[in-house]
């Protein structure tokens, strides 16, 4: 890892999208990586976040996450600015780092004014440098969720096609509409993206189509989700998804060619207008080979984080 190895420079307007739900396990951490470094290998300026005291951002994109210090907690509880405690990863790739200690974060600023902005605020001073930023919320809806949501404009909600999915579900769009209408009217819900997903299996399409239907009956509303849809590609359960973490590797350098890289490279084009083709065969590699590590049982998953 380098930090700011590339100069930063001004950029043109940034897009901001909080990757979101209270459900861990569902795919946010494994999306975050592989469409960050799809922007990042088209040339794209792009920020991460990683907002999870599990610090599973940090590991996918090589960092150590035990021995470096948690630029997330430096800038929310210890008044750091935000640039200098970046940390480039890949070529047009940064990362805002996590680790245990951001666990007490919520805790140490229960009791600060401004609490639930103070990552917008801190935003403020680099936002323009990027052409993406985005954030990996914690599986919970508390403080750490509350700052991402203030600093987005947009929200996507990745979803595993079970029932339990749907439990929460509402629960995690009333806290969207509460932030919208007291903190960040910008916000909205871009997109639900559907992970894990297997076709074959009648419960993932009915859950799919469960999601559409409710999505369709907010369309005249004035709630955040009005606009929103279903991807309409689908991240396909894949193994190779689950072990490329234990590398410190995306997708694309793990296995550039599987099911799961391709998927990701559709839905980048799908949310951003990538032209992914292009940069299938440019992936990013992370600028410290050291990243390159076997597995460890504490890295290794079953399933993307």
């Amino acid at each position: 890892m380098h930090r700011n190895e590339q100069t930063l420079t001004e950029s043109g307007p940034c897009r901001i999208l909080a990757v979101l739900n209270q459900k861990g396990g569902v795919g946010k951490t494994t999306t975050v990586a592989n469409l960050s470094a799809v922007l990042a290998a088209g040339g794209k300026r792009t920020l991460v976040i990683d907002l999870d005291p599990q610090a599973h951002l940090t590991i996918h994109l090589g960092a150590d996450a035990e021995s470096a210090p948690s630029g997330a907690y430096a800038v929310l509880a210890g008044g750091r600015s935000l640039q200098e405690a970046l940390l480039q990863t890949r070529e047009n790739l940064w990362l805002l780092s996590s680790g245990i200690d951001l666990v007490g974060a919520e805790t140490e600023l229960v009791t600060e004014v401004g609490r639930e902005t103070i990552l917008r605020n801190a935003l403020g001073d680099v936002r323009h440098q990027f052409d993406f930023i985005l954030i990996d919320c914690p599986p919970s809806l508390g403080l750490l969720t509350l700052n991402a949501l203030a600093a987005a404009d947009e929200v996507l909600i990745p979803v595993q096609p079970h029932f339990l999915a749907l439990q929460g579900f509402g629960r995690l769009l009333q806290t969207i509409l509460l932030v919208n209408q007291r903190i960040n009217p910008a916000l909205h819900v871009r997109a639900i993206l559907m992970c894990m997903y297997d076709s074959r299996i009648s419960l993932s399409v009915e859950v799919k189509n469960d999601i559409e239907k409710f999505l369709a009956s907010a369309r005249q509303s004035h709630t955040p989700w009005s606009g929103a849809c279903v991807v309409p590609i689908h991240i396909r359960r894949n193994i190779k998804l689950a072990e490329a973490p234990s590398y410190g590797k995306t997708i694309f350098e793990y296995e550039p060619s599987c099911h799961g890289a391709e998927d990701y490279r559709s839905v980048a084009d799908f949310l951003f207008g990538q032209h992914t083709d292009a940069v299938s065969a440019q992936a990013s590699s992370p600028l410290d080979e050291t990243s390159s590590l076997p597995p460890s049982a504490g890295n290794d998953q079953s399933e993307p984080a």
